[in-house]
C-alpha cells in the first residue's frame, strides 16, 4: 500500500496541530497509523518511508518521535529537506507498506 504524504492536519477539527515539531511529528505518525489500521495493517509491515522536512537542522527531533512508533527493525527511510509544504508545515511523512 502507497500512503501519500501525510501532514499534521487534526482529522476531526480540519486544524494543524502544529504547536512545537514533536506535536507536528506525532500527528503525522497518528495519521499514518490510522491509515494503516483501516488496511489491518500496523507500522510492522512498512517498508519505506520518506520524510519530507524543511530544515535538516531539526532532523533529531522527527526522527525521536518517529522512532517511538516502530518496534524491532526500521523500514528503510530517506529524508529530504524541502523549501516548502503544504499549509507550511514543517514536516510532512509518506509511507510504503505491505502485508
Amino acid at each position: 500500500m502507497y500512503i501519500s504524504g501525510q501532514i499534521c492536519l487534526d482529522p476531526v477539527s480540519g486544524q494543524l496541530k502544529n504547536k512545537d515539531l514533536q506535536e507536528e511529528t506525532h500527528r503525522v505518525m497518528q495519521n499514518l497509523k490510522v491509515i494503516l489500521t483501516a488496511a489491518n495493517m500496523g507500522f510492522n509491515h512498512v517498508v519505506k518511508t520518506t520524510i519530507f522536512i524543511t530544515d535538516m537542522n531539526r532532523f533529531g527531533e522527527v526522527n525521536e518521535v518517529y522512532g517511538k512508533y516502530f518496534d524491532g527493525d526500521f523500514p528503510a527511510r530517506e529524508t529530504v529537506q524541502v523549501a516548502a509544504l503544504p499549509k507550511f508545515v514543517n514536516v510532512e511523512i509518506s509511507m510504503i507498506a505491505v502485508k
